[in-house]
């Protein structure tokens, strides 16, 4: 279910927060259920099983997964899972410094959001 790109500028361990996120929006992943061990994804991905378990404490923190001791780590009850300020003020400057480029690259109000259209609906429509 996931894999990872090595010659992404993302960080591993946010490219795996960003499967398990899409995965859930997707329908891949229902809430209840359970995700890879931290050692066993570790091993899938071929990557230290430190790097999946800070995708996981982070996951976490964001209550998008949950961690039974003794179970497992499973996907959170909530359809909502809320968002901490500080991540949505991450996010808006992540997106402020891509509009700024697609601006600086001659892209209008118009041509941008006709953009992000299309790559919501690229996501939407990716096979289930």
């Amino acid at each position: 279910m996931f894999r990872i790109n090595p010659a992404s500028g993302k960080a591993i361990y946010e490219q795996i927060m960003d499967q398990v996120k899409e995965a859930a929006w997707k329908g891949y992943l229902q809430p209840g259920d359970a995700l890879p061990s931290i050692r066993k994804l570790a091993m899938n991905l071929q990557v230290t099983p430190n790097t999946v378990a800070k995708a996981y404490q982070m996951l976490e923190k964001e209550r998008v997964i949950v961690t039974m001791r003794g179970k497992g780590v499973f996907l959170s009850e909530k359809k909502s899972y809320g968002i901490d300020p500080g991540k949505l003020e991450d996010i808006k400057e992540n997106i402020r410094g891509q509009l700024l480029e697609l601006i600086y690259l001659g892209f209008d109000e118009d041509k941008i959001l006709a953009l992000i259209d299309k790559i919501y609906k690229e996501l939407e429509g990716e096979e289930k």
